[in-house]
């Protein structure tokens, strides 16, 4: 080379090494700028505006942004100035250009973006922006994690090259510390939010001590802080072992219950855990029935217990449909610490609730009570008298309340003074039977009882008097009720026995029977089958007195009773529904004492049947009875019989089955026509007193029976078998799927023809 040429070489070489230079100084300063510009900012909105401006300006592209990702919704969001609003976007951290840079950690030039796959024209087509060319890189933080990603569009002139995506790398990974610094300002500033806000929601809330309006603000509280669309405050009522929510406000609230076991409310509850269900038509445990009934699409549910400061599950609190996606663990961490801080009110509300209602119930039962009740001050002047005792003493309150005892209890009354004075000396009650009391120029018989009031702290602050009037319609009705049941004595007695005799009623009679009692008499004698019987009876009677129905007779080891007599009730066949299942586990649990004390245990049939049955004292002039005769009553003696047949414990026909408003775990058994008759009746058995001990799978079999019936009426003999035989699998011991599999070999060899109609009849009684 000659000496020119290599000048000129050495002087080119010269101008490019200054420029590098140059570039790498310019470089530095850069970074500096994003340093020092990064330093002067303290939120994040501010962060992110800025290092978008320097990094659009510096590269010479139209438009540029910056996406950072949120762990909890696995989005990336960006925020886009609009006057004085920020607008946050937001896509998912796997879609489009940003996505693919983000999941996949690496830079990438876009020369052509509508020739690239990873392009999401949609873009475009919302803002009228078109979408040249791409430069997109990753935010990176000290260790290597993708924080989120920066991209510059359209470079106004050429194409984004290697060193510009270097240069946006250098400015991102600048600016990381100062997006991170903010991005943890900005998580920080609204955790305060959120706990000032926490703490100020807490602080109306417990406020609130009456129970209905406190579940309200609960609710909406609890739906609000979440961000969902539902919620519903479960607490749980420790008498019927039920979930029990009140629903509205007022007049117009209504209260929903349910057993406290079942659904997803029930196992928070049973277990203490809380359950998250992102996609509940993809979790078994979530029933679609409710949705199907209301029209409500339930997405998401998150359900927490609410624990007292003992440690007890006291309810659950349920939200439903969180608006932007599943519930989230900070989420349940929200909530379970607004329902600790919410327990205690609830208790308290609830103790309100039930002192209110003990007031209420304990002025309602002395207005209500037939025996005067009195209060007297320590003092000796009388506070209170309910309207029996206003009755009895022909008085209104002005003539009695506020007035000194000894001026009202005098002359021929003076002992019911001495009475009081002996309480107050003694501090113990004083009882006297069928003391005579004047009332005006009347003679009352009255039983009076005397007891004095003592503080919590056990100092008197009074006496209560109890007077019982025992004239003669009262000494009439206790003898009467002795031996007929109570409603029909107050029957009776308010519009005589001639009103009772001849009636025609609607009602639903109940036929029960021991099973081998002959059995058991022999074993036990004639006194242990008397003893027997005495616990037995008391035990059933109790199941039939708690739902209103009336004790007819016993006959023998049976019992006949009636609902819809001598009172009738809109719901008296499910009432009979009601007792009837309420025997049977009463039964069982009577007979597991039994076997534990080596006792035999004893089994029952029970036959229920509706129907109209003429009611009436019958009888001579010298023994009378009032009973219910008629075929409604025979057709429910048969079906107590039919149970050995079927071996099933409760019978009911299709008349009472009918008019049930309640639903119970049952199948259809059979279209029989009974002894004495020629009209077929359809028959149902009654399973819902089993439990799944007693009773296996006992849906999936009462579905195969129910299929296994209609093929066994179309005359499919195999497939009919087919079915009861899976209803065996479940449970050996069905004797229904049993005696049906002998039909269908029976049909099978000798078939019954087309005019075969599925009925049976029935030869024994």
């Amino acid at each position: 080379m000659d000496e020119p040429s290599q000048a000129v070489s050495t002087k080119r070489k010269s101008s490019e090494q200054d420029q590098e230079g140059r570039r790498r100084l310019r470089h530095l300063e850069l970074l500096l700028e994003v340093t020092r510009r990064m330093a002067s900012y303290s939120t994040l909105d501010e962060v992110l505006q800025a290092l978008v401006e320097m990094t659009t300006s510096e590269l010479n592209a139209e438009r540029g942004s910056l996406f950072l990702n949120d762990p909890d919704t696995n989005e990336l969001y960006s925020r886009v100035a609009q006057g004085n609003i920020q607008r946050e976007i937001r896509i998912l951290n796997t879609s489009g250009v940003a996505g693919y840079v983000y999941t996949s950690g690496e830079a990438l030039i876009i020369a052509d973006a509508y020739a690239d796959d990873r392009f999401n024209r949609s873009i475009d087509e919302q803002t009228g922006f078109t979408t040249r060319n791409i430069l997109c890189v990753p935010i990176k933080t000290v260790k290597g994690e993708v924080i989120g990603v920066a991209q510059t569009l359209n470079k106004r002139t050429g194409k984004f090259t290697k060193h510009d995506l270097n240069l946006l790398e250098a400015m991102t990974s600048q600016g990381t510390l100062a997006l991170q610094s903010a991005q943890f300002i900005e998580r920080m500033q609204a955790i305060r939010r959120q706990e000032m806000e926490f703490i100020d929601v807490v602080s109306e809330v417990t406020a609130d001590i009456k129970l209905g309006s406190l579940l309200q603000k609960v609710m909406g509280e609890a739906t609000r802080l979440l961000n969902a669309e539902r919620s519903t405050l479960f607490l749980n009522d420790e008498k019927t072992s039920e979930l029990w929510s009140e629903v509205g406000q007022g007049l117009e609230s209504v209260q929903i219950r349910l057993p406290n076991h079942l659904g997803i409310a029930g196992a928070v509850f049973t277990s203490g855990k809380a359950i998250n269900i992102p996609y509940a038509y993809a979790d078994l445990r979530f029933n679609p029935a409710f949705d199907k009934k209301t029209g409500y699409f339930t997405r998401s549910i998150l359900c927490v217990p609410i624990v007292n400061k003992h440690g007890k599950v006291i309810g659950v609190t349920q939200v439903l449909n969180k608006r932007g996606g599943p519930f989230t663990g900070e989420d349940e961490s929200r909530l379970r610490a607004f329902t600790a801080q919410i327990s205690i009110a609830l208790e308290n509300a609830k103790l309100f609730a039930d002192v209110q209602n003990m007031k209420n119930y304990n002025e309602a039962m002395l207005e209500s009570m037939s025996n005067a009740v009195l209060t007297l001050d320590e003092t000796e002047r009388i506070a209170t008298c309910n309207a029996a005792g206003l009755r009895i003493l022909r008085v209104n309150p002005p003539q009695i309340l506020q007035k000194p005892a000894a001026d009202f209890f005098a002359g021929s009354n003076a002992w019911i003074l001495e009475k009081l004075k002996r309480v107050a000396e003694t501090q113990a009650s004083e009882l006297i039977m069928e003391a005579e009391m004047i009332v005006g120029e009347e003679k009352l018989s009255v039983n009076l009882t005397a007891l004095p009031l003592l503080s919590m702290e056990k100092k008197r602050i009074g006496s209560m008097l109890m007077l019982e009037d025992i004239s003669n319609e009262k000494r009439l009705k206790s003898t009467m009720s002795r031996y007929m049941d109570p409603g029909i004595a107050d029957q009776m007695l308010a519009s005589g026995a001639e009103s009772l005799g001849g009636k025609s009623v609607n009602a639903t009679v109940l036929f029960s029977d021991v099973r081998s009692f002959t059995t058991i008499t022999e074993q036990l004698g004639a006194q242990g089958t008397v003893a027997l019987l005495n616990e037995y009876f008391t035990l059933m009677v109790d199941c039939i007195q708690r739902e209103e129905g009336m004790l007819d007779k016993f006959i023998g080891d049976a019992i006949m009773a009636a609902f819809g007599i001598p009172v009738g009730h809109e719901d008296d066949a499910d009432r009979a529904v009601r007792t009837a299942i309420a025997m049977i586990r009463e039964l069982w649990a009577w007979n597991k004492g039994r076997v534990n004390e080596g006792k035999m245990p004893v089994d029952i049939g029970i036959g229920l049947n509706t129907d109209n049955v003429v009611s009436g004292n019958i009888g001579s002039k010298k023994r009378m009875d009032y009973t219910i005769i008629g075929d409604g009553v025979n057709l429910a003696a048969r079906l107590e019989s039919a149970c050995k047949q079927y071996g099933a414990h409760i019978l009911i026909s299709e008349f009472t089955y009918k008019q049930l408003r309640g639903t119970y775990y049952s199948r259809e058994l059979d279209l029989v026509v009974v002894k004495g008759k020629t009209k077929p009746v359809a028959i149902y058995e009654l399973m819902d007193y089993h439990t799944e001990e007693s009773y296996p799978q006992l849906i999936d079999a009462l579905r195969h029976f129910k299929s296994g019936l209609v093929k066994y009426r179309q005359q499919k003999w195999d497939d009919a078998e087919g079915e009861f035989k899976e209803v065996l699998t479940m449970n050996d011991h069905d004797k229904a799927a049993k005696l049906y599999i002998e039909r269908c070999a029976h049909f099978c060899a000798n078939p019954p023809g087309a005019e075969w109609d599925g009925v049976w009849v029935m030869e024994s009684k």
